[in-house]
């Protein structure tokens, strides 16, 4: 298929290699040079501005993976005079986003694609930059039935695992409860940790126990927060970041808006909020969001003084 691929940072560009590794003319542009040279670098043709490169691809599906909704809605319906993405597509293109934004500016990309005549949908992905690199990707869609059976394929050469979460806006509503849930459990799996060094338990006593009882999870057996027990964990090369904690603050402040919106009782989501806002204020903000644990140390450190 012909596919304009918009924002070629961290993930947008191994997601846009593997596109054209699967056979489909894909096009890009980044607003930063530094991307772009990187894209031609890799071989793939870029185009000077967004709208070019829709055009150029003559696309039949575009692709936006932005730091913003705000991002998103601007590129979609166009700034300061220039016309935007939605104008310059053929009639009936499709649209897929898979930005990490709110659930209501999702819907509102939505409306905004479909009032413009095309198609539409919100695809958010889990996976960090391996899974970009690996195309082993996780997308949680949001759009009607036909369009996720057209976007399937160009879906599948970037991720192993599609699924189809209902209508517009439920990606990201698929998205943001999951992050939660990474979230809490990351600082979890972290205090125990820290409780456990307290108590004079090793770290792979601990893991073995924990691995393969009830404290199994994600954060424990593949992002572990302490070096040792899982070798490719981001603790045993320095907190070198795959899902960064600046990331997660964002996620988690896209969850805060919709726990406010919802009316949810949700503490835990509000507090794993707070912590890593303050961790991604500080020295958090470039590391892997499992170095929360050494936050958690230095505040109980400080507390036994």
């Amino acid at each position: 298929m012909r596919i304009a691929f918009l924002g070629l940072g961290h993930m947008g560009l191994p997601m846009a290699r593997n596109l054209a590794a699967a056979g489909h003319d894909v096009v890009g542009f980044d607003v930063f040079q530094g991307a772009m040279d990187a894209a031609t670098a890799a071989g793939l043709p870029v185009a000077e501005t967004g709208a070019a490169a829709v055009s150029a691809a003559r696309a039949e599906i575009v692709i936006t993976m932005f730091q913003s909704g705000k991002q998103v809605l601007d590129a979609y319906r166009g700034v300061d005079g220039a016309g935007g993405l939605l104008d310059v597509a053929e009639p009936g293109t499709l649209f897929i986003d898979s930005s990490t934004i709110a659930v209501d500016e999702a819907r509102a990309a939505h409306q905004l694609a479909e009032a413009a005549g095309h198609r539409s949908l919100d695809a958010p992905v889990s996976g960090g930059v391996v899974g970009a690199e690996n195309a082993t990707l996780a997308f949680m869609v949001g759009g009607r039935d036909e369009d996720f059976e057209a976007a399937r394929p160009v879906l599948e050469a970037m991720g192993r695992r599609i699924v189809h979460c209902g209508g517009a806006g439920l990606g990201q509503a698929a998205k943001v409860c999951n992050n939660m849930i990474l979230a809490v459990s990351q600082i979890a799996v972290a205090e125990a940790f820290v409780l456990g060094e307290r108590l004079g338990l090793s770290h792979q006593a601990l893991f073995d126990v924990a691995s393969n009882a009830s404290g199994q999870c994600w954060a424990l057996t593949t992002n572990c927060p302490v070096p040792g027990p899982v070798p490719t964990s981001p603790a045993n090369r320095d907190y070198q970041p795959g899902f960064a904690g600046a990331l997660m603050s964002k996620d988690l402040g896209l969850a805060e808006h919709a726990i406010v919106s919802t009316g949810v009782d949700a503490q835990m989501g509000m507090l794993a909020r707070r912590i890593y806002q303050e961790f991604a204020d500080g020295a958090g903000a470039g590391q892997d969001f499992s170095g929360i644990i050494n936050t958690i140390r230095d505040e109980s450190a400080r507390g036994a003084a």
